[in-house]
């Protein structure tokens, strides 16, 4: 089997068994297509998975150290690992496969720049929920998508998969699937319900889509008025668009809310694995990366005890 089919056959198993997203597939083959491609460059190139060896990973990984595109961008460290991941993964499906390859772990990634989260603390997101004009239906809208973001903890791409049946008002819950497949159960706070059941009343439409577009291009409604639902990238504006009219002191984005719901939760004591649940993590480690924020008990025995 040539390393291009099966890489193909990696895509198709993400897709048919792993039931990833489009945009994770769209990620992995563009990772992989760059490793085939500096493969192909290679003299000798690469010509079956056997030349993968150690000693060809490491010459990758100078390549994406030294990479430039034809603007002179370089590929920032945690970039540079999401290539080695892809990587990983793919051999790992080979040795599922029963077909022999290098050994995963002996792909090691590099060192990445630590990242500080974006969030917003108690007074800022008040601000930022607190700027749409709630006497037009698309302020009302948006009011109800921001109290939504930050009572639920949901990532954008499951908030606008989102239908209005849905939801549950009245228990105040709901089940959401989020990355990988994975089923959880998100809340709803008074004050989302509340702004939910406004926006809501203003909507004439028997669209399915929970969040619809009021602007732009008149388009077919196809499924249950498909053509109006709100897009991840027109989410990501309206949030934008009321951090810069709040003048908040950070660039905040609807995965920042969603950094403020789980840094509210853990400041006001919640443990890590409740967490983990409500933000539908698969690892308690991808989630402790919360854990920036000050410990109350910590902060409380520091004021008792320091000398001032």
């Amino acid at each position: 089997m040539s390393i291009e089919d099966a890489v193909n056959q990696f895509l198709v198993y993400l897709e048919l068994e792993r039931n990833c997203s489009k945009l994770t597939i769209r990620n992995y083959r563009h990772y992989l297509n760059r490793f085939l491609q500096f493969g192909a460059s290679q003299s000798p190139p690469l010509s079956d998975i056997a030349s993968i060896t150690p000693e060809f990973i490491r010459s990758f990984r100078l390549y994406l150290s030294r990479f430039a595109d034809k603007h002179g961008l370089t590929l920032k460290h945690i970039t540079q690992n999401y290539h080695l991941i892809a990587l990983r993964a793919f051999l790992k499906f080979l040795i599922r496969q029963n077909i022999a390859a290098l050994n995963p772990e002996k792909v090691e990634l590099g060192k990445a720049e630590s990242r500080s989260l974006k969030f917003l603390d108690r007074e800022q997101v008040e601000r930022l929920l607190n700027m749409p004009e709630i006497s037009t239906p698309q302020g009302l809208r948006d009011k109800a998508i921001m109290e939504m973001l930050f009572s639920t903890g949901l990532r954008v791409s499951e908030l606008v998969r989102l239908n209005r049946d849905s939801i549950n008002i009245d228990r105040k819950e709901f089940g959401v699937i989020g990355k990988g497949g994975k089923p959880r159960v998100v809340f709803l706070s008074d004050s989302a319900c509340l702004w939910l059941e406004r926006y809501l009343k203003t909507r004439e439409d028997a669209f399915a889509p929970l969040f619809i577009r009021y602007a732009g291009k008149k388009a077919e409604e196809g499924k249950a008025g498909e053509g109006f639902r709100l897009t991840a990238r027109s989410i990501q504006r309206i949030v934008e668009k009321y951090a810069r009219k709040g003048r908040l002191p950070i660039k905040i984005t609807p995965h920042g809310i969603r950094h403020s719901f789980a840094t509210d939760l853990l400041s006001g004591g919640a443990d890590l694995r409740s967490i983990q649940e409500m933000l539908g993590h698969k690892n308690i480690a991808t989630t402790q990366i919360y854990t920036h924020v000050t410990n109350p008990q910590l902060r409380e025995i520091h004021q008792r005890f320091h000398r001032k």
